[in-house]
């Protein structure tokens, strides 16, 4: 029977400029596309023993504890509330040290954080060294079977290549959405295999990366990925890139 890994990450991994973090004692509150996001960095020199987020509709008192993180000594880390029951809360964190000190961060409401279209301007079209994925002609591959462009509106070049060049097909046979919008990977033989997996915004801003995968199944949770809209991966295999491709993730109610 498949086993399935569900992972959470919640930041723990290297993310990009794009998901800069405010230090602890201070938090980072966002409101991105109605999912609350808190997020910061730990710079503390004295091991931290736990992080509570916490809200409350007040900003003084009565505050609940609604999760915690499960390595509170990484360096960036955060906590997506997907049940909050009104988008302007106060959240905190209760931040508590090995010694038995503790403290809380600052209060903070989320503000609301959007993504820019990206727009596609005439030297984005790609020359004749191109092709176009006949399934979809939203992708354009590369001659060393890279994407080489993913644009949110379809812009079919004029000149097309005409030479067979290998390319894997979307959507992706090892990493793809499932059908709660959550991201799985497939990867054979995982245990004998170096498998490295990164993963990228649509911008090619690096978000995180997987490289100690174990497992052939694993669930990736949506809320890793911070926002709705296509990503981008690579897959290498000992130390050789073996795809690159991307992935849709739908709104929620979508």
């Amino acid at each position: 029977m498949r086993k399935c890994f569900y992972l959470l990450l919640m930041f723990s991994a290297v993310w990009g400029t794009a998901a800069a973090q405010s230090v602890l004692p201070q938090i980072t509150v966002k409101n991105i596309s109605g999912r609350i996001v808190i997020s910061w960095r730990n710079d503390y020199k004295e091991p931290v023993a736990n992080l509570s987020i916490q809200r409350s509709y007040d900003s003084l008192k009565n505050y609940t504890t609604i999760g915690s993180v499960l390595n509170p000594q990484n360096l960036e880390n955060g906590y997506a509330d997907e049940s909050a029951p009104y988008n302007k809360m106060y959240y905190r964190i209760f931040i508590s040290f090995a010694g038995g000190s503790y403290l809380f961060s600052e209060v903070r409401r989320p503000v609301k954080d959007s993504y820019p279209t990206p727009t596609i301007s005439p030297s984005d079209k790609p020359n004749s060294s191109v092709t176009v994925v006949p399934q979809d002609p939203m992708i354009w591959i590369n001659r060393d079977s890279s994407i080489l462009k993913i644009p949110n509106i379809i812009n079919k070049p004029d000149t097309v290549a005409t030479s067979a060049i290998p390319v894997i097909k979307y959507p992706s046979s090892r990493i793809y959405t499932g059908k709660d919008n959550n991201i799985i990977i497939e990867l054979h033989n995982a245990k004998n295999r170096k498998y490295l997996v990164k993963f990228f915004d649509e911008y090619e801003h690096p978000l995180f990366e997987l490289n100690r995968i174990t497992e052939d199944y694993l669930i990736i949770e949506k809320v890793n990925f911070m926002h709705a809209g296509w990503f981008i991966f690579e897959v290498y295999e000992n130390g050789k890139s073996i795809e690159r491709n991307r992935f849709f993730i739908a709104r929620d109610g979508r």
